[in-house]
């Protein structure tokens, strides 16, 4: 069998949608026959760092367009005939997207959907935007023969959004690393919090600093509580960041507040075990995967109530509404370390993210494959 999928994520993107198809493929070129040919089209090589993380197998084929080509139209449409030409018996659009016409081709269709934020919430997205994200997606879950919604959140979103029947989707959880379990060392510790100079006591949260994920909720929570507790705000910068600086200086919380970017993989373990929780309170979500590695990291959760953060952190994590910031303080409050039930609650929280963990994702895509194709 020939198994193509949609790699432009795969070479372009470093977490998220990248992260996904690469961990995706990986694991299916592992457990897939031996006389099965995954076959990754992408517009262009992208970039090496993320082309490479891509296991050599003899499995797995990369596959560009051949000659001068508008990417985005061979993406959209042109890839169809080389996916004949190639003989490909099916394809998976790992990041929301199907080639139009790819029904009418007869080659068998899958499609990942991880979240409709820009139907959920437009006023995150350009107008245009929103109108092309739209009619891209209602002409995809036509296009597809099965559909993977990543959360029961994403799920909902696809049957009210798209009209889809339930029979038609497939919910498959976004597998998650167990590393976060891993205790870092005591010098590791140390050598982490020298480095970044982390104050003595702190609440973290990672993750874009952008509108949606609201951050300045936790920002204005500070008013209420100690002190001596500051936020650490770990991820990628957008013009939301210098919103949330300008709060901070505004209202002299300026030294409570810390914007770290260009954290690597290896020093984040470390940040998330010396905080003292997580905070999380973004507006919506696909999944929200910093939430179950704060937990494996030994963190209590607070969230925001309104997406899928209540799927992901588990019924011992707390959520409030995400424009209560005297909530949030308040349930900030309930998790810091000396509190009554802390303990209890985290062992709770790690006990429930088992689900995510080792979940095998790569068998699951496989059985819907399978089902596909008899």
């Amino acid at each position: 069998m020939i198994i193509g999928l949609d790699a432009k994520r795969i070479v372009r993107n470093g977490t998220g949608l990248g992260s996904y198809g690469r961990t995706l493929v990986n694991d299916l070129a592992v457990i897939v026959p031996d006389d099965t040919c995954l076959r990754l089209y992408a517009p262009d090589g992208g970039e090496e760092r993320y082309r490479t993380q891509v296991n050599e197998s003899p499995r797995i084929e990369m596959v560009y367009p051949h000659g001068r080509v508008c990417k985005s139209l061979w993406r959209s449409r042109g890839i169809v005939a080389d996916l004949l030409r190639d003989g490909v018996n099916l394809y998976h659009g790992l990041s929301g997207e199907l080639p139009l016409t790819i029904h009418k081709s007869g080659i068998r269709s899958v499609v990942t959907i991880h979240d409709l934020i820009f139907m959920r919430h437009p006023e995150y997205y350009h107008w245009l935007d929103t109108k092309i994200y739209a009619w891209k997606f209602r002409q995809t879950v036509r296009e597809a023969d099965r559909i993977i919604a990543i959360s029961e959140c994403t799920k909902r979103d696809i049957i009210h959004y798209g009209g889809v029947d339930p029979d038609k989707i497939d919910l498959i959880y976004q597998s998650c690393s167990t590393h976060f379990h891993v205790r870092e060392s005591e010098d590791k510790l140390q050598d982490v919090h020298a480095r970044y100079t982390l104050p003595a006591r702190y609440i973290i949260n990672v993750g874009t600093i952008e509108q949606r994920k609201n951050i300045l909720l936790a920002v204005k929570a500070l008013h209420y509580l100690p002190d001596e507790l500051s936020l650490i705000i770990v991820g990628r910068s957008t013009p939301y960041a210098e919103t949330v600086r300008k709060y901070a200086q505004t209202h002299g919380l300026a030294h409570r507040v810390r914007i770290l970017h260009g954290v690597p993989n290896t020093d984040l373990p470390a940040i998330y075990q010396m905080a003292e929780a997580c905070v999380y309170p973004s507006r919506y979500e696909g999944f929200g995967i910093p939430i179950i590695e704060a937990i494996q990291s030994g963190l209590p959760v607070v969230a925001c109530t309104g997406s899928c953060l209540e799927e992901a952190g588990g019924p011992d994590s707390l959520y409030v509404h995400p424009d209560d910031s005297q909530g949030m303080a308040n349930a900030i409050s309930q998790v810091l370390k000396g509190s009554s039930g802390r303990e209890n609650r985290v062992a709770r929280s790690m006990e429930y993210v088992h689900r995510f963990e080792g979940n095998n994702v790569a068998r699951q895509v496989w059985d819907v494959y399978e089902k596909l194709m008899r």
